[in-house]
């Protein structure tokens, strides 16, 4: 695994922060009061310590507007190593026979699935 994998995966690791990411996923480009309103479980300081770890490994990006500071998704940052590394491990585990759903989406899943 390469370094950019195993920052993405570290971050990934705790709930909070995938909750983060998940606000960050439906809501774009945020505030961290933004995001603590709607993480209701942790308070505005600790989502800037999560948003901390979240950017410096690469996950999030932030904007800055003034004072203000604006998150969002970095899906070209490490997310997308660690991505990668799982697609590869599941195509090689994980046979998929696109005669089960009636279509296949893609040729990638055609070709899984006459393996």
């Amino acid at each position: 695994m390469t370094a950019n994998e195993n920052l993405a995966f570290d971050a990934l690791s705790d709930r909070v922060r995938r909750q983060i990411l998940s606000v960050l996923g439906e809501g774009g480009e945020l505030t961290v009061t933004e995001i603590a309103e709607r993480v209701d479980v942790i308070g505005r300081s600790t989502v800037s310590s999560h948003l901390r770890i979240l950017r410096t490994s690469g996950v999030v990006v932030e904007r800055r507007d003034g004072r203000r500071r604006y998150y969002s998704l970095d899906a070209d940052g490490s997310v997308q190593d660690a991505f990668r590394y799982l697609q590869g491990l599941l195509r090689n585990a994980v046979r998929i026979d696109p005669s089960a759903t009636g279509t296949a989406d893609s040729p990638d899943e055609l070709q899984r699935g006459a393996g």
